[in-house]
C-alpha cells in the first residue's frame, strides 16, 4: 500500500499579526508549523502502515523552508518527502495549488501507484478546505471528507470501510480504492518522533521538484496566472472597548434573575424588543 499525505507548512495562527496599514497578515517573524489538521491525516496514513504495511510519502508545496516540515514528517514515521517548489507557484489560491499538488502525486503514481491520498480537513491559514476535494476531482479519485475513523482496510478487494462525520450523524461509508480522504480533527494524536527517526529525518534526503519535475508543462495553470481567487481585504476583529456587566446572582430566583436580564437586554437594544413585540420592555 502506497499512501500519500499532503501537508502545509502555516504561520502559527497564535502568533499572526495583521499590518494596520496594508491590512495583510505579517509573516515576518512568526514560527512555521505543520498546519494541525494535516498532523490528523498524517498520522491516520502512519497507522494505516503499521497494520497493512506499505510506504507513506509525505508531499507539500511551497517555498524551500517548508522542507522542515517534510523532516518533521520524516522524525513522525514517513518514508519519503518531496517538497514542489519553484518561484512559478507563488502567489498560488486553492485552485493552483491542487492542481500543482495532483500533478505531483500523478508523478508520484509513476513510479509506485498510490492508493490513497490523505489530506487535513483545511488549513488554519486559509480555511477553505477545498484543496482535498480539487484534488479528487483533478485525479478522478473517489472522496470522503469529514473522516472521523477508517474502520476497514480490505487489501484484497482493494475496498475502505469509513465513519464520516455529517449533520445529525455519522455516515457509514465503503469506497473503492484508489480515493481521497480528509481527515476530521480529534480523530487521533500524533505520535512522538523516535530517536531513531529523528536521525533518519536530519539524514534523508528530501526531493526538490521544480514545476517540470512535478509535471507540470502549462504555466498558466499555477501561480498568480492561475489563480482567479482576488483576497481583497484582511483584517482583525476590532476590540470591544465596553466591559462586561458582572451580575450578583446569590440570593436571586432563576425567574427574578431573568426578568433582570430581559430588561437590560431590551433597554440597550430596544430595537430587538420592537421585534419580538415588546417595545419599551426596558422601560
Amino acid at each position: 500500500m502506497h499512501f500519500v499525505v499532503c501537508l502545509k507548512q502555516v504561520p502559527d495562527s497564535t502568533q499572526i499579526r495583521v499590518h494596520p496599514v496594508t491590512n495583510t497578515i505579517m509573516r515576518q517573524g512568526v514560527p512555521a508549523i505543520i498546519n494541525p489538521y494535516d498532523l490528523f491525516a498524517l498520522e491516520e496514513a502512519l497507522r494505516l502502515k503499521d497494520r497493512y504495511g506499505g510506504r507513506v510519502t509525505a508531499l507539500t508545496m511551497g517555498p524551500p523552508q517548508a522542507e522542515d516540515a517534510l523532516r518533521k514528517a520524516i522524525s513522525f514515521g514517513a518514508d519519503e518527502a518531496i517538497l514542489v517548489t519553484d518561484r512559478a507557484f507563488a502567489g498560488s489560491d486553492t485552485l493552483a495549488t491542487s492542481f500543482a499538488l495532483a500533478s505531483a502525486i500523478r508523478k508520484i503514481g509513476e513510479d509506485i501507484p498510490v492508493d490513497l491520498v490523505f489530506t487535513g480537513k483545511q488549513t488554519i491559514d486559509g480555511d477553505t478546505a477545498q484543496v482535498g476535494p480539487g484534488i479528487a476531482k483533478r485525479l478522478d479519485l473517489q472522496l470522503l471528507t469529514y473522516v472521523s475513523r477508517i474502520v476497514e482496510l480490505d487489501t484484497e478487494k482493494r475496498e475502505l470501510l469509513a465513519h464520516r462525520r455529517a449533520e445529525g450523524g455519522v455516515q457509514v461509508l465503503r469506497t473503492k480504492l484508489p480515493c481521497l480522504i480528509t481527515m476530521l480533527e480529534g480523530t487521533n494524536e500524533i505520535r512522538f518522533a523516535t530517536l531513531e527517526n529523528m536521525f533518519r529525518a536530519a539524514r534523508h534526503p528530501v526531493k526538490l521538484w521544480d514545476r517540470v519535475a512535478a509535471g507540470i508543462d502549462d504555466p498558466s495553470r499555477i501561480g498568480l496566472k492561475g489563480s482567479p481567487t482576488v483576497v481583497s481585504k484582511v483584517f482583525a476583529p476590532r476590540p470591544k472597548s465596553q466591559r462586561a456587566e458582572m451580575i450578583d446572582c446569590e440570593g436571586r430566583s432563576p425567574e427574578n434573575l431573568a426578568t433582570t436580564l430581559l430588561s437590560k437586554l431590551f433597554t440597550r437594544h430596544p430595537e430587538l424588543g420592537a421585534a419580538l413585540g415588546k417595545p419599551g420592555a426596558g422601560a
